[in-house]
C-alpha cells in the first residue's frame, strides 16, 4: 500500500511517498531556510505563504519521484498539529482536496508522534524493529519532550508523557544563543560546527533544578547565563562583525566564522552545547530507570547534534539508542506517511471536519 504524507507544520514544505509503512521511495523537502534567515527566525505569515507556492510542485515531485501515478495511492496523511497555524492549514486543506479527488482515506498525525515513526520507518527499511516499550526523547526547535511509548499489539502504539519544558525547547534555545553571539540562523548547525573547537568545561553554566515534575526541562535560565556571560565579557565588538558576516553570506563556512570568534567565545559555545546535552541525556536516564523500558529513541531536529549522538551513544548503558538519520531527523513527510501506517491498518481515518490544532497533544 503506497502512502503519501504532507508536512507543513512550520517552515518545511515537504511531500513523501511510503510502501507499507517500512519502504521509503521518495522524500521530498523545500526549504524556506533563505526566506527567514534575513530575519533570525520564522516568520508565521511568510512561512504560510510560501507554502502556498510550494505545496502542488512538491506532492508532484514525490509521486513522481516514487514512480508512481495518483491513481497508486492507497491513502493521504497530513500533519494536523502541533505547529504554526497558518502553516499547518496549508497542507491541510490540500490533503483533504486530494483525498476528495482521489477517493482515497485521510489520516491526520501529530507532527510529534511523526518524529517517533521516523526512527521506526528506518528501523523497518534495515530489516530490525525498535524495542518497545521505549523511552522516546522527541527534541527540536518546538518540542523537548519525553514519552514512554509502548506497542500493545503490531501497530498499536500507546503514549505517556513523563515530560516536557516549561518554557524554551532545546532547539529554540541553541537558536536564541546563536543569535545573541551574531552567528546567523539557524543557530544549532552553525554552534554544533563551532562547538569542537572550545573547550566544554571551561565556562560553568546551570543546570535547572525543577520542582514538581523533575522530568521537566528548563532552558531559559541557561539561555540568561550565556547572556550575562556575554555581557561581563564585553563581546559587543566581535558580535557585530559576525553579524556582519551573516548578512553579506547565507552559509559563512567554518573558517570564516573561526577567523571571527575568539577562544574564550569557542570556549563559551562548547560549554553551552555541553550543558544542553547533560540536560537531556540526565533526564532520559532518570526517567528510563524509572520506568520498564528496552530502548531510547531520540528524535528531531536536535537529534542532528554531533555532540547529543555521541554522548547518549555513549552513555545510555544497557538501553540501545535509536536516532533517525540526518534527513529524516529535521521536518519531513516521510515521517508523517510512516506514523498514519499503523493508523490505517486499523481503520483509524479522519473526515473533512479535521481541523489544524497548534498546540495538539500527544
Amino acid at each position: 500500500m503506497y502512502l503519501l504524507g504532507i508536512e507543513t507544520s512550520c517552515d518545511e514544505t515537504a511531500a513523501a511517498v511510503v510502501e507499507s509503512g517500512e519502504r521509503l521511495l521518495s522524500n521530498v523537502v523545500a526549504s524556506q531556510f533563505d526566506i527567514h534567515r534575513r530575519y533570525g527566525g520564522v516568520v508565521p505569515e511568510l512561512a504560510s505563504r510560501e507554502h502556498l507556492g510550494a505545496i502542488v510542485p512538491v506532492v508532484r515531485q514525490a509521486v513522481e519521484d516514487a514512480g508512481l501515478a495518483y491513481g497508486d495511492l492507497g491513502a493521504v496523511a497530513v500533519t494536523c498539529g502541533p505547529g504554526l497555524v497558518g502553516s499547518l492549514l496549508v497542507g491541510l486543506c490540500y490533503a483533504k482536496a486530494l483525498s476528495l479527488a482521489w477517493k482515497v482515506p485521510l489520516i491526520g498525525v501529530n507532527h510529534i508522534e511523526g518524529h517517533i515513526h521516523a526512527v521506526v520507518l528506518e528501523q523497518k527499511q534495515a530489516g530490525r524493529e525498535v524495542e518497545f516499550p521505549a523511552l522516546a526523547l522527541v527534541v527540536s526547535g518546538g518540542h523537548t519532550h519525553l514519552f514512554y511509548a509502548r506497542c500493545t499489539a503490531p501497530g498499536d502504539y500507546h503514549y505517556q508523557l513523563l515530560g516536557r519544558t516549561r518554557d524554551d525547547a532545546a532547539g529554540e534555545a541553541f537558536d536564541k544563543v546563536a543569535k545573541l553571539l551574531g552567528l546567523g540562523y539557524p543557530g544549532g548547525p552553525i554552534l554544533d560546527r563551532l562547538a569542537p573547537y572550545g573547550n566544554p568545561g571551561s565556562v560553568r553554566l546551570p543546570l535547572a533544578c525543577m520542582k514538581g515534575n523533575e522530568l521537566d526541562f528548563s532552558f531559559s535560565g541557561l539561555k540568561t547565563a550565556v547572556l550575562r556571560h556575554v555581557r561581563a565579557a564585553a563581546m559587543d565588538e566581535e558580535i557585530e562583525r559576525r553579524r556582519q558576516l551573516a548578512r553579506s553570506t547565507s552559509r559563512p563556512t567554518v573558517e570564516q566564522l573561526l577567523v571571527l570568534t575568539p577562544q574564550p567565545t569557542l570556549d563559551l559555545i562548547a560549554s553551552f552545547q555541553q550543558t544542553v546535552t547533560e540536560e537531556l541525556l540526565r533526564h532520559a536516564l532518570r526517567a528510563a530507570e524509572e520506568h520498564d523500558v528496552r530502548s531510547m529513541i531520540v528524535s528531531g531536529g536536535v537529534a542532528c547534534n554531533s555532540r547529543l549522538r555521541q554522548r547518549f551513544t555513549r552513555e545510555a548503558g544497557p538501553w540501545p539508542v535509536y536516532f533517525p538519520s540526518l534527513s529524516l531527523s529535521t521536518d519531513n513527510a516521510a515521517m508523517i506517511a510512516a506514523a498514519a501506517y499503523p493508523k490505517f491498518l486499523r481503520g483509524r481515518f479522519s473526515d473533512f471536519s479535521l481541523a489544524a490544532d497548534p498546540s495538539l497533544s500527544l
